[in-house]
């Protein structure tokens, strides 16, 4: 069974909702629609307070390359823009919107027709998936308009499918490829078509047999061309940009570089289905779905949510908040955040809500570290946690960013091995982010 070769973890898996439809949530009476939720300049807001808009009414134009339009969710009256509390702690710029029925724009095709046929140029199809304000659904949220449009000079071989979802506890993209696997075929062809390339791999971990033989099924059954599965070895993180070309290519995309290094381009199985909704449907990003778990969640389950649907909207719907928890966490237990509370909203990179029971969320006391080398044993890009760590903790930046420390995934495999409760990736992130911010403002100064 293909996987990558350079360390990771099986950590329990715990996907308690994998067998769970979809549910839609119902509109809540107002959304709060982050400008900024998404790795990028925030979109420029274009509407002002009483403006009246529809479903997928533009209220955010992309301000640069790196950056993404964003769209309202819902119908109504625009209460005010004003910073709203996102997931990472951060206030941010948001549109507030009251709702008002659910009338839509009538452009966007809702039928449920499926349109295989894109007759649309490759510049046309990135065109429509920018206006749309897709990103990459898969966690990192890069605007996927820029990921399509190649650097100049380079050429890609092969568009890679990200359908892993090797993060614990999260099932939304499992659920999605059972529900919708002719949609997100249409979309990979459809980005097949703007990359330029004949060929497409997905890769599933093979803890999703029912996915993997659905869409051989599928691509045989309906003739989809260039299209093939690769089952993969449960082994996290998996789903990881440079994992996962390593685990279906056998290609490693050397240190600081992309992906496009090597040939590849790699998309969310959550992004393909967007973008098929975006060039087929024309319908922007205002909605995915979102995983509610937990070990004691009485509903733990998959669910249909609007951006801009605070947290506590979804989870009060799932059956609310248990009674044992000592822990909130947006996303997954490896690299998702605890958060204060959950009256924020869901953003377009939202994948999940779990629920942490209060033994297993206990701070557990950290001790020195003992130079047993678990966390370089387990690290999927060859790092030195342990060392990143201590050079972050004395403020050692040049030192840090000789040691690789960009490389870092963020991936939490050494924090879950460490036998001394070390909290390493904590302080890897903080280094990271300051060596980020160093290298940015040196090459400011070099421009």
């Amino acid at each position: 069974m293909k996987t990558f070769k350079i360390g990771g973890i099986h950590p329990e898996e715990n996907k308690l909702s994998a067998g769970k439809q979809i549910v839609d949530i119902p509109l809540p009476k107002q959304v709060i629609i982050p400008l900024a939720a998404y790795i990028g300049a925030p979109a420029a807001p274009i509407v002002a307070k009483g403006d009246k808009v529809k479903v997928g009414q533009l209220v955010g134009k992309a301000n640069g390359f790196v950056s993404t339009n964003v769209h309202s969710s819902v119908s109504g009256t625009v209460a005010k823009i004003e910073d709203a509390m996102d997931a990472s702690g951060y206030r941010r710029s948001s549109v507030f919107i009251d709702t008002e029925g659910d009338e839509w724009l009538e452009t966007i095709d809702r039928t449920p027709d499926i349109k295989r046929d894109c007759a649309l140029s490759p510049e046309e199809i990135i065109a429509k998936i920018c206006d749309a304000g897709i990103v990459g659904l898969g966690g990192a949220t890069f605007p996927a308009h820029v990921k399509m449009t190649l650097p100049k000079g380079k050429k890609a071989d092969l568009l890679i499918i990200n359908a892993v979802e090797c993060e614990p506890y999260l099932t939304c993209d499992h659920r999605l490829m059972l529900e919708h696997s002719e949609e997100i075929l249409v979309g990979i062809t459809v980005s097949m078509k703007a990359i330029g390339v004949k060929r497409a791999v997905i890769g599933i971990e093979n803890n999703k047999p029912d996915a993997i033989s659905l869409f051989n099924n599928q691509i045989q059954k309906l003739s989809f061309k260039g299209i093939e599965v690769c089952p993969l070895k449960v082994k996290y993180p998996q789903g990881g940009e440079k994992q996962l070309i390593e685990a279906v290519t056998g290609r490693r995309v050397p240190s600081g570089a992309l992906p496009i290094e090597v040939g590849a381009v790699v998309q969310n199985v959550g992004t393909s289905f967007a973008v098929y909704e975006a060039v087929q449907k024309d319908k922007p990003l205002i909605e995915r779905i979102v995983t509610v778990t937990g070990k004691s969640v009485s509903s733990a389950g998959n669910y249909r949510v609007r951006i801009g649907v605070t947290l506590l909207d979804v989870v009060n719907f799932a059956g609310g908040i248990p009674e044992d928890t000592g822990k909130y966490v947006a996303g997954g237990p490896m690299m998702g955040r605890a958060v204060a509370n959950l009256e924020i909203p869901t953003a377009k990179g939202s994948a999940g809500v779990l629920f942490i029971r209060e033994g297993e969320a206990a701070h557990r006391e950290m001790h020195n570290c003992i130079r047993c080398a678990r966390c370089v044993k387990v690290c999927p890009m060859g790092l030195e946690p342990y060392l990143l760590m201590s050079l972050s903790e004395n403020s050692l930046w040049e030192r840090m960013e000789s040691e690789r420390t960009m490389d870092c995934i963020e991936c939490g495999c050494c924090s879950y091995i460490c036998p001394a409760n070390r909290t390493l990736l904590d302080y890897i992130r903080f280094g990271k982010s300051t060596v980020g911010n160093i290298i940015r403002n040196r090459n400011a100064k070099k421009n």
